[in-house]
């Protein structure tokens, strides 16, 4: 039976796959040509930027090397057995010797010859720190850091700072001693020259002992606060010591119209300390007052205390403090009076400070000035002390009403 020819319509439907094919054919072959050539071009760029961060990496390493070259501190780098690995030329300055591969216990043994923690001494004489960090690899990296030149400086700072602290207190033990002196070389004065009379000679010569033995209680006492020691087992009472600050600011309450309060529960108060150098604060508050207001007369003292603390207030009735100079008059030197030495109150505070106490000025209303030194208190079972009784110029508060106590 012969073959049966396909019909045109066969033979369309055929060529007409065929097209269809061919052009799927053709869009897939543009299609892979389009991702051939994209993924050519993101490999290129990828190329390219490992390129470039090869060429950052070696112009970075290009400059650590010369960072390392020129850096003036040692750099030793050790391997994760502890063996130098390579350094620096400031590192093999400090070292010395070639140390390549040298276990660097054996080589800080070699070259340092002293110090403690991370700063040590060289054979030539230079101080050196060390400061290590460990490496993610293992391995350690250290820096030698020569601190001769700061170590020198700061020899000299120190050497100034105590040159500036010993005239500071030249200064204040010259202001400490000034007005006991005074005193002595009045007394010694009227004896020299006659104008005293011979039976009232040995009272003058006892005053002028008194004061002398003053000064030498006020020495021993600031030398013994600039060496930082602390009288221990020196108890005292309020009485004890405000007589004393007065016999040093040359006053007397029953004559020269000072008056002084003391609270009934503040009579009998006992302090710890050095008693010279905290009446010689108050003297110097005293002093400051008499001065302000041009005699004793107006001054008041006020003796207070509260809980384990005991309060002595000074007020005057002078021209007062303007609240500009207030924030400075307890700085040491600062003066707003023609022939002062600024001291006085820096004096006191340090004073007050030393014994764990506070003087503070406190502003008020109307004139005059008010400042209040505050010191703790010591019980009579600890302190094994006796208080003595009130001198008759001394008056105590109790509930409110002001009672003479002799």
């Amino acid at each position: 039976m012969p073959a049966t020819l396909p019909t045109r319509e066969a033979l369309s439907e055929a060529f007409a796959q065929f097209n269809d094919t061919s052009r799927i054919l053709a869009e897939s072959y543009c299609d892979l040509e389009q991702r051939v050539s994209d993924l050519t071009r993101r490999l290129a760029q990828s190329d390219q930027a490992r390129l470039g961060a090869l060429q950052a990496r070696e112009q970075l390493s290009e400059r650590l090397e010369a960072l390392l070259q020129c850096l003036p501190g040692g750099v030793v780098v050790l391997d994760s057995e502890g063996r130098v690995l390579e350094c620096n030329p400031s590192a093999g300055d400090m070292l010395g010797e070639a140390t390549l591969g040298t276990p660097w216990a054996e080589v800080a043994r070699r070259i340092f010859v002293g110090g403690e923690l991370d700063e040590f001494e060289l054979a030539d004489g230079r101080r050196v720190s060390l400061a290590r960090r460990a490496m993610s690899d293992g391995s350690t990296v250290l820096l030698l850091s020569d601190v001769t030149a700061a170590r020198a400086l700061q020899r000299q700072q120190d050497r100034q700072q105590r040159l500036v602290a010993m005239g500071e207190m030249s200064a204040r033990l010259a202001h400490e001693l000034r007005t006991p002196l005074a005193t002595a070389v009045l007394h010694a004065s009227r004896l020299a020259t006659g104008s005293a009379d011979v039976a009232d000679s040995p009272r003058l010569a006892g005053k002028i002992l008194e004061r002398l033995r003053l000064l030498q209680r006020l020495l021993d006492s600031t030398l013994a606060f600039v060496r930082g020691e602390r009288e221990d087992g020196e108890s005292f009472d309020v009485a004890a010591l405000l007589a004393e600050a007065l016999n040093i600011a040359a006053l007397h309450a029953e004559n020269d119209g000072l008056k002084i309060t003391v609270e009934d529960a503040a009579a009998q108060t006992l302090l710890s300390g050095q008693r010279a150098l905290l009446a010689g604060a108050l003297a110097h508050v005293l002093n400051n007052a008499c001065e302000a207001c041009g005699s004793p007369v107006g001054i008041s003292i006020d003796v207070q205390r509260t809980d384990m603390l005991l309060k002595i207030s000074i007020r005057d009735q002078g021209p007062g403090i303007s609240s500009q100079h207030a924030e400075q008059i307890f700085e040491a030197f600062y003066t707003t009076r023609r022939g002062g030495t600024g001291l006085g109150l820096a004096v006191a505070r340090s004073v007050a400070r030393a014994h764990g106490g506070e003087l503070r000025w406190v502003a008020q209303e109307g004139p005059g000035a008010r400042f209040v030194l505050t010191l703790p208190t010591v019980s009579k079972a600890m302190a094994g002390f006796h208080s003595s009784i009130l001198p008759s110029y001394f008056s105590t508060l109790n509930s409110g009403e002001e009672v003479g106590y002799a």
